[in-house]
C-alpha cells in the first residue's frame, strides 16, 4: 500500500448496528406491505407458513447479507472520499441505483413479476441502504 492509497477501517460495531437497524426496517416494511406482498409472489400467508422453512435461518442469512452490504458499502465511502452520513447516504444511493435496481428489473421482467412487487423490494432496499449508509458513514472508528 502506498501513502496515497487510503486505508480502510472497518467499524464492525458500526456495521453491525447498520445491519439490525436495516433487518429492523425490513421487519417493519414487509409487515406494512405484507398481503401486497403475498400477492406479488402469488402466495398466501397460509401457503408461508405451511413451508417447513426455519425463520431462524432466514433471520440469520438477512442480518449476515446485510452486515456484508454495510461493510461494502463502508470500504466504498472510505476509498472514494470523506466518511460522512451523508457521502454514506450518497454511496449507498448510487449503488442502489447501480445494481441492485437494474438486477431487480432484470429479473422481474424476465420472471414477469408485477412491478408493484418490484416497488415493494427495490423501495425496502433503497430506504434499508441508504440507513445503513449513514450508519456507516457517520460512525468513524477512533
Amino acid at each position: 500500500m502506498t501513502d496515497s492509497q487510503p486505508k480502510v477501517r472497518l467499524n464492525y460495531l458500526a456495521i453491525v448496528v447498520a445491519a439490525i437497524a436495516c433487518f429492523l426496517l425490513e421487519a417493519g416494511w414487509y409487515s406494512i406491505f405484507m398481503q401486497p406482498w403475498l400477492n406479488g409472489i402469488g402466495r398466501t400467508s397460509e401457503w408461508l407458513m405451511s413451508t417447513g422453512v426455519n425463520p431462524a435461518l432466514q433471520f440469520v442469512v438477512a442480518l449476515v447479507a446485510e452486515a456484508l452490504i454495510a461493510a461494502s458499502i463502508s470500504c466504498l465511502i472510505q476509498n472514494t472520499g470523506p466518511q460522512t452520513w451523508q457521502r454514506g447516504i450518497m454511496v449507498a444511493g448510487m449503488l442502489w441505483f447501480s445494481f441492485v435496481l437494474p438486477v431487480l428489473c432484470i429479473e422481474y421482467v424476465f420472471e414477469v413479476r408485477p412491478w408493484s412487487l418490484l416497488g415493494i423490494n427495490a423501495g425496502f432496499w433503497l430506504l434499508g441502504m441508504l440507513l445503513m449508509g449513514a450508519i456507516v458513514g457517520a460512525w468513524k472508528k477512533k
